[in-house]
């Protein structure tokens, strides 16, 4: 098993932008992001050039997610608007991923969005747009009743390593464990490539952090995700 480098995990979102998914990246000067269809995540910007080069890439008064180790020293330009303390994990290689044939689990794909996009709108597990599943693998289980009852899929993926997501359950289906079968079954997927699953999680979220322990994943970081704004003036103004 190949295992992920220590800077692919300290900044996941360079990572991943420069490497195994640069084909969903969008670039201006040394400033990288997703495309705004598939995530609204910016790789942290290192100086006050790239600052300005982000700045083209969120647009006038866009609003980008950085993904950050610790304290952002943003331009006096930009503004701050959320700042969500995080945890990030890891599923070490010498613990296994206890997953059987599930004959419930289906893969979701385009035909599908429109469902993904319902379910995240009744959870709010975090950014989910029309492309995120080009991201990777999605995963669901569906019910009569409910349609589309939970999901999970892969957003960063690094070399060595790919990141669970989009952790969701429509609120009528809770408590039957169907998280926990999604979460296993996209980590059994991440493993048969011979890559390290992990995931983020927001800190006060001590539900989900307590059920990704109990899966055998290990705290690594505390990273948060910052929200924040682009200058609203027009860039050649």
């Amino acid at each position: 098993m190949d295992a992920p480098t220590t800077t692919a995990l300290d900044d996941p979102l360079r990572a991943a932008l420069d490497g195994p998914q640069a084909g969903l990246a969008v670039r201006h000067g040394a400033a990288v992001r997703y495309h705004p269809d598939v995530a609204p995540f910016l790789a942290p910007p290192c100086d006050a050039a790239e600052w300005a080069d982000a700045a083209h890439l969120a647009g006038p008064g866009g609003v980008v997610i950085i993904r950050a180790p610790g304290p952002v020293d943003l331009p006096s330009d930009w503004t701050l608007e959320r700042d969500l303390p995080g945890v990030q994990m890891v599923l070490p290689g010498d613990r296994p991923v206890p997953v059987a044939a599930d004959a419930d689990v289906v893969r979701l794909g385009t035909p599908d969005v429109d469902e993904m996009l319902a379910l995240v709108g009744r959870t709010k597990p975090g950014p989910f747009a029309r492309r995120t599943h080009e991201l990777g693998t999605y995963l669901g289980i569906r019910d009569p009743l409910v349609g589309l009852a939970a999901m999970a899929g892969e957003r960063m993926h690094v070399p060595g390593a790919c990141e669970i997501s989009a952790v969701c359950t429509d609120p009528a289906m809770r408590g039957h464990g169907l998280a926990t079968r999604l979460v296993l079954a996209v980590a059994a997927g991440i493993r048969a490539r011979g890559e390290t699953p992990f995931l983020h999680a927001a800190a006060d979220n001590t539900t989900a952090i307590r059920l990704y322990a109990e899966l055998g994943f290990v705290l690594r970081a505390e990273p948060s995700f910052v929200a924040v704004r682009a200058p609203s003036r027009p860039e050649d103004s």
